[in-house]
């Protein structure tokens, strides 16, 4: 029962949100808006949940001396320091001059920075193993990177105008078709993975294996 509970209120209330996207009677929009803002409810639960199992973790690191865990201590401090300020700010945290958006551009914005600006250095490395010229594809792939990187920076404007022109045509046409083709294969991915959650052969979120 524990598993065929959550499968049958899965089914019911995927059945009932699909068929009533396409309902226009009022009673049944006010309550798909209902499940919608249950919904939301949920999400927001699941965000404590997260933070708890944060905290349980790396406490439990911390406590043994495992390894890093100076840095899994700095973490739980940011976090409940960062907690207890917002909380304290209520609904003023959103404030330009409040202690938490401080925090926030202060510590935050430039740690993501860091992160994002190392991404480069990752991305030259993996381009470089990747995009071995073993063939046409592969030789127009490489050409594309190339102009890519080399039209995202200063230096190819100063070398000639028409890189970084071409680093826009490449983004715009070639990238945005693949994109697209991306997309659509996602789209139709969580689709499958929908229709499978709904009739009950996803059978994870229960805590079973899928079929």
């Amino acid at each position: 029962m524990k598993r065929e509970i959550p499968i049958v209120i899965t089914l019911v209330a995927g059945l009932f949100m699909l068929i009533a996207f396409f309902v226009p009677h009022p009673q049944v929009r006010n309550l798909y808006e209902d499940m919608q803002n249950w919904a939301i409810v949920v999400v927001g639960c699941t965000y404590v949940l997260g933070v708890a199992n944060l905290l349980r973790i790396n406490l439990r690191q911390v406590s043994r001396r495992e390894r890093d865990w100076p840095f899994k201590l700095v973490l739980i401090a940011g976090l409940l320091v960062t907690m207890a300020v917002g909380f304290s700010e209520w609904t003023h945290y959103t404030d330009v001059d409040s202690r938490f958006q401080w925090i926030y551009g202060t510590f935050y914005s430039p740690m993501t920075a860091t992160m994002f600006s190392l991404l480069a250095f990752f991305i030259a490395s993996a381009a470089f193993r990747a995009f071995r010229i073993r063939s046409v594809e592969a030789m127009l792939l490489a050409i594309a990177a190339f102009i890519l990187m080399l039209g995202r920076v200063p230096l190819g404007a100063a070398i000639h105008p028409a890189i970084p022109a071409a680093a826009d045509w490449l983004m715009e046409i070639p990238q945005n078709a693949a994109k697209r083709g991306i997309l659509i294969g996602a789209a139709l991915g969580v689709m499958a993975t929908g229709i499978r959650v709904i009739l009950g052969l996803e059978k994870t979120y229960g805590g079973g294996d899928g079929a």
